[in-house]
């Protein structure tokens, strides 16, 4: 893949977990292809089945994901080799992305075994890390793309409801590789900024694909306005 095609543009994170009300990979299809219809240049997928429904429906490069649960860790976004060899069997996704912080993976796996593979099947990887010290070793260890996916997901990063700029701008200054800005952003005016600051491109997902998120913001505004007596 070319990965000029995303260069400042706009990559929606299409995603509906089992117990959210959009969970379908039919429906994540007919997401992706309003997604592409609003001008986004790629799409982030969860799960094999959703990717599949996807690649029938669009053809934009997709990020493919698969999040699984496992007791002997925290990590849980495309977690050991038995996710990638999933999306590498079962998908056509161009970029393969894989929780890279610092936490003890599922089986003790090793991250930079995880990039190899990744690498073997001709795919690109992407590292969601949280911090600027697993961005740069992301980098290190041969990360195609990296992105701010965990920031403020990790015990050691602290929770946050706008977009890690600072993060982002230390990133883009130390490392050569694409850095994209994932996680809470809102408004368009976060992307642009985004992207003045050195991202490659960025990630939106819920302000677009998560119809509860959205009414929850209006809902949340209009519930403070009714508190304060009017």
């Amino acid at each position: 893949m070319n990965i000029t095609s995303i260069h400042h543009q706009l990559i929606v994170s299409c995603q509906a977990l089992e117990n959210e009300p959009l969970h379908s990979s039919f429906i994540m299809g007919r997401m992706a292809v309003a997604a592409k219809e609003g001008g986004a240049k790629g799409i982030r997928a969860n799960s094999v089945a959703d990717i599949q429904e996807i690649e029938k429906q669009v053809d934009l490069p997709i990020i493919g994901i698969i999040k699984r649960d496992y007791q002997d860790s925290e990590i849980y976004i495309t977690a050991t080799k038995r996710e990638v060899d999933e999306l590498v069997t079962g998908t056509h996704a161009a970029i393969i992305a894989t929780d890279a912080t610092k936490r003890i993976r599922p089986h003790h796996e090793d991250l930079k075994d995880l990039v190899e593979q990744i690498h073997a099947a001709g795919r690109l990887a992407m590292a969601d890390i949280s911090n600027f010290e697993e961005g740069v070793n992301a980098s290190k260890i041969g990360f195609d793309l990296i992105s701010t996916t965990m920031s403020g997901y990790t015990p050691y990063t602290l929770k946050r409801d706008t977009p890690d700029f600072k993060l982002l701008a230390q990133l883009s200054q130390a490392v050569t590789t694409p850095i994209i800005l994932e996680g809470h952003t809102y408004e368009p005016a976060h992307v642009t900024r985004a992207f003045e600051m050195g991202a490659y491109s960025a990630v939106v997902g819920g302000a677009i694909t998560r119809p509860q998120q959205i009414t929850q913001r209006y809902t949340q505004e209009i519930n403070k306005f009714n508190q304060i007596g009017n």
